[in-house]
């Protein structure tokens, strides 16, 4: 599959900004594999607005980003995934925080963007909300946990 562009979520900036996370190599080479590739990268504002809450916007690598910001047609899919995760939540063995704030309206944008194949998280517990909603509803793109390294998501040589 040929990716053409990918959606980053906060916690992929929260480790590709510390170099001492475990996982800000993994990050690191994600982003040097888009970048080598040509994927575009995006970022939400409600990524932006999350990462300020203890960080600086100056710090995000802002010219090698996408902004996409939250619009009309963002809210409107968020409410018909957050209908499903409302309606079928039991299903979810979730760790204690909020069902839908911001993982539903990420994957609603990263749905309504056509040019977006990927979505980018380290954030392991996002995945069980975007497999539920998988099993109810097409989602035009894919899941990318950070925890698993580029090579092995993308089938390439590490060299």
């Amino acid at each position: 599959m040929i990716h053409r562009a990918v959606l980053l979520d906060t916690s992929f900036f929260l480790r590709f900004l510390n170099d001492e996370d475990p996982l800000f190599k993994n990050a690191d080479n994600y982003f040097r594999y888009f970048l080598q590739k040509e994927i575009i990268m995006m970022i939400s504002t409600i990524s932006i607005a999350e990462y300020c809450v203890g960080g600086d916007i100056h710090e995000l690598p802002l010219k090698n980003l996408q902004i996409i910001p939250f619009n009309l047609d963002h809210s409107k899919r968020t409410g018909e995934l957050a209908k499903i995760v409302f309606q079928k939540k039991g299903k979810l063995k979730l760790k204690e925080r909020n069902i839908i704030p911001n993982d539903t309206k990420l994957f609603a944008q990263a749905d309504c963007l056509k040019v977006v194949d990927s979505y980018l998280t380290s954030d392991s517990e996002s995945s069980k909300i975007y497999n539920l909603l998988k099993t109810e509803t097409k989602l035009n793109f894919d899941f990318i946990d950070l925890n698993k390294p580029y090579n092995e998501t993308f089938g390439v040589l590490d060299l």
